[in-house]
């Protein structure tokens, strides 16, 4: 820390300590925190603004290379055209497979053509009912024992 080793930080804070006087000495502390992160702040930001130039500066010699590269084509390079080529294929077959789907009645390509014979004419045949159930008999419903009232109040 700029060259301070400890029994100099020592002699510091108590010369410190004499001349601001301990009442002092906290809030003088606490403001001179502030004040250093204010400036440790203000250096990474600054720092930040320089990287970012010198980015930019090789970015900038990097494309001016690849620009007088010959026969090197960027446009080429462009992958969104081939991503917008590949979503309009699949739109297409999305809204071919949709209209074989919302006419269910048609016919596919791929089905054979026969003509189609008429049905005889017969009669329908008589179905026979179907028997109905028997109902529930007495015997199967649960019979509650009654007892006499007599003995009940017994």
């Amino acid at each position: 820390m700029f060259g301070i080793d400890s029994p100099e930080l020592l002699v510091i804070a108590i010369v410190a300590l004499v001349v601001i006087g301990p009442k002092e000495l906290p809030g003088l502390l606490r403001s001179w925190g502030k004040w250093m992160s204010q400036m440790r702040g203000m250096a990474a930001e600054f720092r930040g603004h320089v990287d970012e130039m010198v980015r930019q500066s090789e970015l900038d010699e990097v494309k001016k290379q690849l620009e007088s590269a010959p026969g090197l084509d960027l446009q080429a390079l462009d992958p969104t055209k081939e991503i917008k080529q590949h979503i309009q294929d699949g739109m297409t077959a999305f809204n071919e497979a949709k209209s074989t789907l919302d006419n269910p009645l048609a016919e596919p390509e791929s089905a054979p053509q026969i003509a189609a014979e008429p049905a005889p004419a017969e009669a329908p045949t008589a179905v026979e009912p179907a028997a109905p159930e028997p109902a529930a008999s007495v015997s199967e419903t649960p019979q509650i024992e009654q007892k006499p009232a007599k003995a009940a109040a017994e």
